[in-house]
């Protein structure tokens, strides 16, 4: 993997891939559920600084930006993590009875020992 170099302000438009495995996880979540699509965030936690989060939604909040994405379901990603998003693939994971979204963003620089907050390069 290599390090990207990210601008916190850049308005570009989201980069962001889901693998095939990816899709059909959400395509599974969200015919389960009264949602209408998947949006991706990150806040600030975990002992190295963000995490992400993921939640079905029936809308985008009022400052998410829509990612074009290849699936039946819109994918909405908050404005303030374009910048550290940017670039990434989602994927899903089978290992035994664990499941789980992975995330191959090429803007993480470190993560914490058990795997669920990362840095990023420049971060305070």
């Amino acid at each position: 993997m290599t390090v990207q170099s990210f601008d916190p302000n850049s308005t570009a438009a989201p980069k962001i891939t889901l693998t095939d495995k990816a899709k059909a996880h959400f395509d599974r979540q969200l015919a389960n559920s009264e949602a209408q699509g998947v949006r991706l965030f990150i806040e600030e936690s975990g002992c190295s600084g963000y995490m992400y989060r993921v939640d079905l939604v029936q809308n985008a909040n009022e400052t998410d930006v829509k990612v074009e994405i290849d699936t039946p379901w819109p994918l909405y990603i908050a404005q303030d993590a374009i910048a550290i998003l940017q670039g990434t693939e989602i994927d899903f994971k089978r290992d035994g009875l664990n499941e789980m979204v992975k995330f191959n963003n090429p803007n993480v620089t470190a993560e914490c020992g058990c795997g669920e907050s990362f840095v990023v390069e420049g971060q305070s």
